[in-house]
């Protein structure tokens, strides 16, 4: 655990303000859930939630299917960062953070298909060789929860309307799961 040197008391109704650095480090934003962690010492840790986080092993199990049968590098991230990945190197992608135009694609909640002439738009800043083929955001009860991502190597053939289908239908099958 890393000290940040920044003491907060609690006030009479049990309430600490994050400051306003630690939030926008962690991109903690308004009405974010949190989650609150114990520990044996005493001390509390505070994790931002992600609902997709217990969908973690299901989408990647999606991925690896999608992978599979199709041939396609399948990504699930959650609005913040890549929770599963199939057909790339997880240790390249798994946990890194979402670029700003692929939360921005999200939250347009509209599916996405690269056009041929378009900017390639990458799905993390540290991802050099490949780029977005097909995103579709995942919702639930109209909430936006993350996304489903093809991406585009240097040689892989342009996606097609059925791949945009295929994305879309994965996204609408876990948002599904997180309604259970």
């Amino acid at each position: 655990m890393k000290a940040t040197g920044i003491v907060r008391r609690v006030d009479d109704l049990g309430r600490i303000v994050i400051p306003k650095e630690i939030r926008r480090t962690l991109k903690i934003r308004e009405g974010d859930p949190l989650e609150i962690y114990t520990e044996k010492d005493g001390g509390v840790i505070f994790r931002k939630y992600s609902p997709m986080g217990d969908l973690q092993d299901f989408a990647a199990q999606m991925c690896d299917s999608i992978f599979g049968s199709f041939g396609h590098i399948a990504a699930v991230t959650d609005r913040d960062a890549i929770i599963a990945i199939s057909g790339a190197a997880k240790r390249d992608f798994l946990e890194k953070p979402n670029t700003a135009e692929l939360l921005h694609l999200m939250e347009e909640r509209k599916s996405y298909r690269y056009s041929a002439g378009a900017a390639p738009i990458k799905i993390t800043d540290s991802s050099e060789k490949y780029t977005i083929g097909v995103a579709v955001p995942i919702l639930c009860q109209g909430d936006l929860m993350g996304s489903v991502v093809f991406l585009l190597g240097e040689d892989s053939a342009q996606m097609t309307e059925n791949d945009l289908k295929l994305a879309q239908a994965t996204a609408s099958f876990l948002g599904r799961q997180m309604e259970n």
